[in-house]
């Protein structure tokens, strides 16, 4: 069982030697390390993963004793993070992360599916996962968020803008994704907006959800070549694929711990 932690901390010489002599001081074994220097921000940042067996100092003490070096965040490999999952109506995101939580290419528990519509009620059911109706009431999915104790949320194509007061009881814990073309083809039907301007190129961008609509640190995008003999519905086909796939690996790297925010902007290690 291994520990990881996250370090973010003013750029200095020396940084390194300090942790990772703390560690062996204390009898851990290093078994991963990557670390990043943003020198216009002058902000170093590190991930560490070491092996707890025969560590000196319990789980308890651990994160008090790192946080002379910086801001700080410890996890655990044994602990899963718990994830609730944002739906409306487009299903093909849902049925992904679902999949692969069950298949365990997601090492998270889903506490939840809450929507604002009954369509994808079946969906989750199939699945064995509780789902919640719970449309335009932000104190209920509040509530609910903290009696599932989530860790993450996640927005898979929902369909509802969330208000300043529920995003920051979640900084940086709330993923969306969304098709690239925002902000070129905004409003309704944006796959027909591009196909009707003869795009070359489409994507999907998932990223972390701020009070400034669609405009939150990116984690991850990617894009497809399309041609003229693309129809909506081949646009909209391979739309969705991007979606489903930018979207799991940005929970993935949450839920691997690899995510720091430096501005408007994110760090993966």
């Amino acid at each position: 069982m291994n520990a990881i932690l996250r370090l973010t901390c003013r750029d200095c010489r020396g940084i390194v030697a300090a942790v990772t002599n703390f560690i062996t001081r204390n009898n851990g074994n290093i078994v991963n390390l990557d670390q990043y220097t943003d020198p216009a921000a002058g902000q170093f940042f590190m991930r560490l993963e070491w092996d707890l067996a025969g560590f000196k100092l319990p789980r308890s003490r651990i994160s008090a004793a790192l946080q002379k070096f910086g801001k700080i965040a410890v996890s655990f490999s044994d602990q899963k993070k718990r994830a609730a999952i944002f739906v409306s109506k487009y299903d093909h995101c849902l049925y992904d992360l679902l999949l692969r939580s069950k298949s365990g290419e997601l090492n998270c528990d889903i506490t939840a599916v809450i929507s604002n519509h009954e369509d994808l009620r079946y969906v989750a059911e199939t699945f064995g996962q509780e789902f919640y109706c719970l449309p335009d009431n932000e104190k209920k999915q509040l509530a609910l968020l903290k009696a599932k104790k989530a860790d993450l949320l996640i927005l898979a194509r929902y369909m509802q803008i969330l208000s300043p007061k529920f995003i920051r009881a979640y900084p940086h814990k709330i993923i969306n994704v969304h098709h690239s073309f925002l902000p070129a083809f905004k409003g309704a039907k944006p796959y027909h907006q591009a196909y009707q301007r003869g795009v070359k190129i489409i994507g999907a961008t998932a990223h972390f959800a701020t009070e400034d609509l669609d405009q939150g640190p990116i984690i991850q995008q990617n894009v497809a070549q399309i041609s003229h003999r693309d129809t909506v519905e081949d646009l909209i086909t391979r739309g969705r694929d991007l979606e489903r796939q930018v979207l799991s690996e940005a929970v993935r790297y949450f839920l691997n711990d690899r995510l720091f925010v430096c501005g408007q902007r994110t760090i993966i290690l």
